[in-house]
């Protein structure tokens, strides 16, 4: 089995893992992020990520926790294809012969590389996972109950091609190229610098699980830690109206969120994507190396 194939399963496996692991973390984070800034006297629809939790509960069930999971678990594989596979050709640039240990700062570089890549693949995925997760968060007060606009994933993305065209799925693109460039050259840097410590050296390939989870945990909350206000603004764009929308651009949401919520509003919803970071992480890491390794 070739390279690309290999990162390919493997990746998929690891993503596969990381999604069940995760998600429920970040349906709370997303409807934290996206909930409307309340009017003066007037309480938030959520006033915490475990308020967020019970109501999501009361109102949707334990499902509810799981909406939006579709767009990304069918995508799974072709992001984290395009997210190890570029990966895995970059390192393989980097390396003086075949089964080399890479140094820290390339893999950085290889990350970052990477990041650009699946960019491409996770701006519609996001922008479908965050709309559909959004809903309740997004209702009126004047709605009976949790006010529902989509059916599912294809149903938003119908929706959305339908009005806006292929365009209209690469809204939130630029932050999206924000997050996940940077972010994805501190997870594998931190995560690799972390094998190399735990193994006493460069080669890392007898390390146990329980170190490889630990590096994988700790690159993922590393992630987040560094680019978390990044993908709030993000979120805001994603989820705003296409016809009347609150925000022009990335500039433009980060100065009104800036002006209306000062710097904790770049952090609605931190605490459940640092829940989730850790052990999501940790287990797509695992799976991935475990998966790579047996494929020789």
């Amino acid at each position: 089995m070739g390279d690309v194939a290999k990162d390919l399963l493997a990746g998929t496996l690891g993503g596969a893992a990381q999604l069940i692991c995760g998600h429920p973390f970040d349906t709370i984070k997303v409807k934290l992020q996206s909930q409307p800034v309340p009017l003066p006297g007037q309480r938030p629809k959520y006033s915490g990520a475990m308020d967020a939790l019970r109501q999501t509960l009361a109102s949707e069930g334990p499902r509810g926790l799981y909406k939006g999971m579709g767009a990304p678990l069918a995508t799974v594989a072709a992001q984290n294809a395009v997210l190890f596979t570029v990966r895995g050709q970059l390192e393989s640039f980097f390396r003086p012969y075949p089964g080399a240990s890479l140094e820290v700062k390339h893999q950085v570089v290889c990350g970052a590389g990477a990041g650009v890549a699946v960019s491409l693949v996770a701006c519609p995925t996001e922008l479908i996972k965050c709309r559909l997760q959004a809903q309740s968060a997004l209702a009126t007060s004047s709605s009976v109950g949790v006010a529902v606009k989509y059916g599912g994933p294809m149903d938003v993305a119908k929706h959305v091609l339908q009005s806006h065209g292929v365009k209209g799925l690469f809204k939130g693109l630029v932050p999206t190229l924000a997050r996940e460039v940077p972010g994805n050259a501190v997870v594998f840097g931190v995560y690799e610098m972390l094998k190399q410590h735990f193994a006493g050296g460069r080669d890392t390939s007898n390390l146990g699980r329980g170190s490889l989870m630990v590096a994988g945990g700790i690159s993922g909350a590393a992630f987040w830690l560094a680019v978390y206000p990044t993908d709030v603004v993000k979120s805001v764009i994603q989820v705003d109206d296409f016809k009347n929308p609150k925000f022009s651009g990335s500039i433009d949401a980060f100065r009104k969120i800036m002006a209306l919520e000062g710097v904790k509003g770049l952090y609605k919803g931190f605490g459940p994507a640092m829940a989730r970071s850790v052990p999501a992480n940790a287990a797509c890491f695992l799976v991935y190396e475990i998966t790579r390794s047996s494929l020789g």
